[in-house]
């Protein structure tokens, strides 16, 4: 062996699946933040600071939606371009895009690029994980084709042939990839969808696409698989299933008749079922969230933190997390050992994994509301919102992002990244050395609550 092969060997590093994930999503936002410097991606031609380019190519990969510059009066069609196959990768996620340009080249994809595509889509198992890949590129393309020929009528009666087109396809991806960025500027900067207050056919396909973009990759399997056979469907997709309805319906009633009160009652309704689905996460509002109550705030808050469904392209802590919380106080309360779902029992494991995941969630965006509030000189209340709408991958603002510092920009952009890439991946990728701990300790009781 030969003195560059040894020290080849010594470079080569192999990487787990949690370092590739962050990893890649690191490198295409780098890249992204590159390309969106470029005069050629702003109308005025101007070389865009980098501090906003990074954050604006993190909020599309992230697929967040909260923005400094408004997308659709600032950046031109190249940009926007830019903006929308980030948004892209992102929804399906880097691994997932990179898996399906693998497919189409014809390489063999390995054992190692198999496990990597499993943790990416949060799969069950291992085989039959390419296939998997493959139904859900085909899924959401025509899924995002769909929704951008329902829009088109709205859009090109509003903008024209070619621009309306471009319009539709915009915010169908937008939509389905829960981004929430949007177009509309043109009408009135950061405006997002206020101009379709009224619309219900618009809101109506909009909300669909959030709905199903939310719903998760592998809850779309399993409905492709079983149909409307609810008892066949895994414990995971009842919960999804459940959950989402009451995450709408539940909300929506609340929003009724805390806000709205002075519209019209069609556009009531309308207006508060899209608020209840838009938080998890997509970040589209029809109306203008600075007249919120508290209350109305507190409720966007809560909705935004739960999130969609794992392996979707929401964020948030997920449904899942919030179903596995419920039933360990549910347990509590009946004085059972363990927490129960469905006639099902959940693992100590996964009921660690979510208290984990909630106070990861819970500390970053309270300590980073807290640090905004304080250097911005701002209501908590109002950071707090713009935090939560960060990690959770959401985009919905009162209005204050465009005017943050550096500094609260650089703690949102954090926030934005772990919240994609989840906060347990991001310990996974950093501890992943370390070797999981046997041993058992002396038990001794300790008061809680």
């Amino acid at each position: 062996m030969t003195r560059t092969t040894k020290i080849r060997k010594k470079l080569k590093v192999k990487l787990n699946s949690s370092q590739i994930i962050s990893l890649g999503f690191l490198g295409v936002i780098l890249l992204g933040a590159l390309l969106l410097m470029l005069p050629i991606s702003t109308k005025n031609r101007v070389v865009t600071p980098f501090i906003d380019a990074v954050f604006s190519a993190t909020t599309s990969v992230c697929v967040t939606g909260l923005i400094v510059q408004d997308t659709g009066t600032y950046w031109s069609v190249f940009g926007q371009f830019v903006i929308l196959l980030l948004v892209q990768v992102g929804g399906l996620g880097v691994i997932t895009v990179a898996g399906a340009f693998m497919l189409l080249a014809g390489k063999k994809i390995g054992l190692h690029q198999r496990s990597t595509l499993q943790d990416a889509v949060a799969a069950p198992k291992i085989s039959g994980i390419v296939k998997l890949t493959g139904f859900i590129l085909k899924g959401t393309f025509i899924i995002e084709l769909i929704g951008a020929a329902l829009l088109s009528p709205v859009f090109i009666k509003d903008f024209g042939f070619l621009k309306g087109v471009w319009m539709s396809i915009f915010h169908s991806v937008s939509a389905f990839c829960n981004a929430g960025l949007d177009l509309l500027g043109v009408n009135a900067p950061f405006s997002s969808l206020t101009t379709y207050a009224d619309n219900y056919y618009v809101n109506t396909v909009i909300m669909l696409l959030i709905i199903i973009g939310g719903l998760g990759f592998l809850t779309w399997e399993d409905l492709k698989s079983n149909k409307f056979r609810f008892k066949k469907y895994r414990l995971q997709t009842k919960v999804i299933l459940i959950f989402t309805a009451i995450l709408i319906l539940v909300p929506a009633t609340l929003f009724f008749f805390i806000e709205y009160k002075d519209l019209p009652i069609g556009e009531r309704i309308i207006a508060s079922l899209f608020q209840a689905v838009s938080p998890r996460t997509a970040g589209f509002n029809t109306t203008d969230l600075n007249e919120f109550t508290d209350a109305g705030k507190m409720i966007t808050i809560t909705l935004m933190m739960i999130g969609g469904a794992p392996s979707s392209t929401a964020g948030g802590m997920k449904i899942t997390t919030a179903a596995v919380l419920l039933a360990c106080v549910i347990a509590v309360i009946k004085r059972r050992k363990d927490a129960r779902i469905i006639d099902r029992r959940i693992g100590n494991e996964v009921v660690f994994t979510a208290a984990s995941i909630m106070l990861v969630y819970v500390l970053s965006t309270v300590t980073g509301a807290l640090v905004i509030s304080l250097y911005e000189n701002l209501p908590f209340l109002d950071c707090f919102y713009e935090t939560v709408s960060a990690m959770a991958t959401v985009g919905l603002t009162l209005g204050m992002t465009p005017t943050l510092g550096v500094l609260s920009k650089i703690i949102l952009i954090i926030l934005m990244y772990v919240g994609r890439i989840g906060g347990l991946t991001i310990i996974l990728a950093t501890l992943s050395s370390k070797p999981l701990q046997e041993g058992k300790l002396p038990i001794e009781k300790i008061t809680v609550g």
